[in-house]
């Protein structure tokens, strides 16, 4: 597989469609404009949208996507887009481009993301091995990277979906308040946009206390107004759900090169990351609690490193183990 410059890179996700272009290999990203997804009626359109920003045409595009890839179409999760390849490539112009599940694209990414890039929560730990990476967003993603034959090689997941239980009573008494009509309490439907407000209402109730007129836009720059508020306090447990579930899956997969987190919310919400406490919910998995005392954890907080790591595959496709014959894409003739 060979990308012809320019290449267009995109991140969709479920809220947010962020652009930039790679004009050539090496030479820094040309970052374009962020979009509401739901501004627009397909990936098409948004691509109209954002071309005059740049200063040059692209010849072909890697767009990674809120939703399960099927061969060169996804149905996005949490957004109306049906999105197909080689329309979009038709429509746009475009001589090729791949499609990628975001989080696989997270996946992918790790393998070029540069330590200033990172947080580290606890102490620095550099072990060989398969790595993951999650994180919330209008959903909740969770991949896997691993390497065979000196190739990358993502695995993407919906184990955001897994079901997701309380561990002691006062988690207990939360979930027997989570409000709306009867579903699975799933990872995702706390631990994402739409879940942090639930999850606070849920707490809330618990302490028989009025739900405030808030949105999950709005808790964030409440908590950091009242650090000792009850928002705070949501996000302090959002940070201990996090752990516990980072820890579930690092252990599911086996995760011993480390776990990644990623999303636009945490980098937002680290002043009520206490890590300590992180680190002693990720590790309490008896009976393995010391092979998950030897897993690093750390946060992404670089913004839209997904782009940068797109871009590497652009660069270099050979490092990357792509079924080109199923996911590639080209104009029709």
């Amino acid at each position: 597989m060979k990308f012809t410059y320019p290449v267009l890179l995109a991140d969709i996700g479920g809220t947010n469609s962020r652009f930039a272009l790679a004009k050539a290999q090496g030479v820094t990203l040309e970052a374009g404009p962020h979009l509401k997804t739901s501004d627009h009626p397909g990936l098409e359109a948004a691509i109209a949208a954002v071309r005059g920003s740049f200063s040059a045409i692209p010849h072909s595009m890697i767009a990674c996507v809120a939703g399960p890839v099927d061969g060169r179409k996804v149905t996005m999760t949490n957004a109306a887009w049906s999105i197909d390849g080689a329309a979009v490539a038709l429509a746009a112009e475009l001589d090729q481009g791949l499609l990628l599940n975001d989080f696989e694209a997270q996946a992918l990414s790790l393998a070029a993301l540069p330590a200033s890039a990172v947080k580290w929560i606890g102490e620095p730990r550099k072990e060989q091995g398969p790595r993951l990476v999650l994180g919330p967003g209008t959903g909740l993603g969770v991949s896997l990277l691993f390497e065979v034959a000196q190739k990358f090689v993502a695995l993407p997941s919906e184990a955001g979906h897994v079901d997701f239980g309380p561990v002691n009573l006062e988690e207990a008494n939360i979930w027997g308040k989570i409000a709306g009509p009867p579903f699975r309490i799933t990872a995702e439907s706390l631990l994402s946009g739409s879940g942090l407000m639930r999850l606070h209402c849920a707490r809330l109730a618990t302490l028989e206390k009025a739900t405030p007129a808030l949105d999950e836009m709005s808790l964030v720059p409440k908590a950091h107004a009242d650090p000792q508020g009850d928002e705070a306090e949501t996000l302090r447990l959002f940070w201990h759900l996090i752990a516990r579930f980072a820890g579930d899956m690092a252990l599911a997969f086996m995760a011993k090169g480390g776990v990644t987190l990623a999303g636009g919310i945490l980098p937002k919400i680290t002043e009520f990351l206490d890590e300590t406490a992180f680190r002693a919910a990720f590790e309490n998995k008896a009976p393995y609690v010391s092979l998950m005392q030897k897993i690093g954890t750390r946060l992404i907080i670089a913004q839209d490193s997904v782009l940068g790591g797109m871009a590497e595959i652009a660069a270099s496709p050979d490092r990357y183990a792509l079924d080109e014959d199923h996911r590639a894409w080209r104009t029709p003739a």
